[in-house]
C-alpha cells in the first residue's frame, strides 16, 4: 500500500471512530433531557401559583 492509501484509511478510521463517540454522547444527552429538572435560571420552588400577586 502506499502512504497515500494508508493514511487514508487511518484518517477513515478515525472518522468512524469520531462518528460513533458522538452518536454516543447524542443519546446520553437525550436520555439525561427528560429527567423533569427546572430549565437554567428558575427556582425549582416556585409554582407560579402567586403570580397574580406581583
Amino acid at each position: 500500500m502506499s502512504d497515500k492509501d494508508e493514511r487514508a484509511d487511518r484518517l477513515a478510521a478515525q472518522l468512524r471512530a469520531n462518528l460513533h463517540r458522538r452518536k454516543a454522547q447524542a443519546r446520553a444527552a437525550a436520555q439525561a433531557e427528560p429527567r423533569g429538572d427546572p430549565p437554567a435560571g428558575e427556582d425549582p420552588a416556585d409554582d407560579g401559583a402567586d403570580a397574580d400577586r406581583r
